[in-house]
């Protein structure tokens, strides 16, 4: 990498989409901050979710780091149409039988 410009491509892919790290960075610092962006985009979901944050409960977090790392953010709506998706596909009990939250899935 030798433009200014694909180093920072690289470290933001390294941030926000799991992508390699450039040299020249701290792993431990991308990591922490990488962590953060998670948790940030994960509060802006659960602003459009409400009542999935408030049922998963403290099994929310867990749940969204694991959907959102590897996939970059395209918006907080967009994040909250996939993520429900991926909460309905994984059938947990307690939200399957709510019939508010697929309204979100509609356009």
């Amino acid at each position: 990498m030798s433009s200014l410009e694909e180093r920072q491509e690289a470290l933001v892919l390294a941030l926000v989409a799991g992508g390699p790290l450039p040299s020249g960075f701290d792993t431990e610092a991308v990591a922490v901050t990488s962590a953060a962006l998670i948790r940030k985009r994960a509060g802006e979901v659960a602003h459009h979710l409400p009542m999935v944050r408030h049922t998963l409960g403290d099994r929310y977090l867990g749940l969204f780091t694991a959907w959102a790392t590897g996939r970059p953010k395209t918006s907080s709506y967009a994040d909250a149409q996939a993520f429900a998706a991926h909460i309905r596909a994984l059938k947990i009990g307690e939200l399957t039988r709510r019939t508010w939250y697929q309204r979100l899935l509609r356009k």
